[in-house]
C-alpha cells in the first residue's frame, strides 16, 4: 500500500520515540530527582547508557574512536549532556515543573539559528521572525509564576537550551566518530563530567533510592538515552531536518499533559500563552526547511 511504503514502521517508531519518549523524560526526571541528587542522576544515567552502547558497538565490530574523535566527542558531550541535560535536571530539582522545563528547552531551534549565524549561515526573514517571536515567548514564560518562583531554574533552562544549540551546531564542524559511536562517546564523557560536578558540589546519596528511583533511572538510561537518542540520529538521516527537530514543539505538549495527569502539576495562563508563542515561533523557523526538497 502506498501509505505504508511512505511511512515504514521504523520511521513511525522513531517519531513515536522522539515525540512520546523524549516528551515523557521531563516527568521521569522530575520523579528521579526526588530520590537522586540531580547531577548524580544525570551522571549515572549517561555513564550506564554510554557504557552499554559502547560495549554493544565494539562487540558488533565498530572501531574505537581515535584520540581526535574522543576530544571532539568530549566537547560535544559536555555541551549537550553535562551542560544541557544537567542544567535541566538541576532546574527541575529546584522546583520547575516538568512541562515548563520542556517548554523552555523547546527554544533550542531559536538558539540553533543564532549559533549557526556565526558559522556563516544566513537566515531567511521568516526564520528571523521566528527568532524574534521566540524571544518574546521566552520573556512571557519568565513572567509566569513557575519560573518567577525559581529564578535559578529559569537561568538554568535558558543556559541548557543555548548549550544544546551551540553543541549541535559545533558538532557539524568536528571530527566526531561515525554513527552511534559518537553518541556512546559523548554520553561517557558527559556522564563522567556530571559525576565530577556532583562530587565537587557536595552531593551525597545518604540512602539507596526506593524502587521508584531505580525505575526512573532505568527508564532514562534505556528509553530516554539509548532508544530515543538513536531514533533522533535515524531520523536525521532519513527525513528533512525540520521533521527530525519537530520534537521541539511536540515534547512540551506531551510533558505538560503527563505532568498534569501524573504529578499534579499546574500551568498558569502566562505559561499557556508563552507555549502558544514559542511553538508558533518554532513552526515559523521550520517552515523554510519543510519547503526545501530532500536531496536524492
Amino acid at each position: 500500500m502506498p501509505g505504508l511504503r511512505r511511512f515504514p514502521l521504523p520511521l513511525i517508531g522513531a517519531f513515536f520515540a522522539l515525540y512520546v519518549i523524549w516528551g515523557s523524560t521531563y516527568l521521569v526526571i522530575r520523579i528521579g530527582v526526588e530520590y537522586w541528587p540531580p547531577l548524580m542522576l544525570g551522571g549515572v544515567r549517561f555513564i550506564i547508557a554510554g557504557t552499554l552502547l559502547y560495549a554493544f558497538l565494539r562487540w558488533r565490530g565498530v572501531p574505537a574512536p581515535t584520540w581526535q574523535q574522543w576530544k571532539a566527542a568530549a566537547a560535544i558531550g559536555v555541551l549537550l549532556l553535562s551542560c544541557g541535560n544537567g542544567a535541566v535536571t538541576v532546574a527541575e530539582h529546584a522546583g520547575v515543573a516538568s512541562g515548563v522545563a520542556a517548554l523552555a528547552v523547546a527554544t533550542v531551534p531559536l538558539f540553533t539559528l543564532l549559533c549557526g549565524y556565526f558559522w556563516g549561515a544566513r537566515n531567511t526573514r521568516l526564520e528571523w521572525a521566528g527568532i524574534v517571536l521566540g524571544l518574546i515567548g521566552i520573556a512571557m514564560l519568565n513572567l509566569g509564576s513557575n519560573l518567577q518562583s525559581s529564578p535559578l531554574g529559569a537561568a538554568l533552562l535558558i543556559f541548557a537550551a543555548a548549550a544544546w544549540a551551540f553543541g549541535s551546531v559545533w558538532s557539524k564542524h568536528l571530527p566526531l566518530p561515525q554513527g552511534a559511536m559518537a553518541s556512546a562517546a559523548e554520553m561517557l564523557v558527559g556522564g563522567v563530567v556530571l559525576m565530577i560536578a556532583s562530587a565537587l558540589s557536595g552531593e551525597r546519596l545518604h540512602s539507596l533510592p526506593p524502587i521508584e528511583g531505580w525505575a526512573a533511572l532505568m527508564y532514562l538510561v534505556l528509553l530516554g538515552s539509548i532508544v530515543a537518542f538513536n531514533a533522533y540520529m535515524y531520523l536525521l538521516k532519513h527525513v528533512r531536518p525540520a521533521a527530525a527537530t519537530s520534537y521541539a514543539y511536540v515534547n512540551p505538549a506531551v510533558a505538560v499533559l503527563l505532568g498534569i495527569v501524573f504529578a499534579g502539576e499546574t500551568i498558569g495562563l502566562e505559561e499557556a500563552l508563552a507555549m502558544t508563542v514559542i511553538i508558533s515561533a518554532v513552526v515559523l523557523i521550520g517552515l523554510p526547511q519543510w519547503r526545501k526538497q530532500k536531496p536524492q
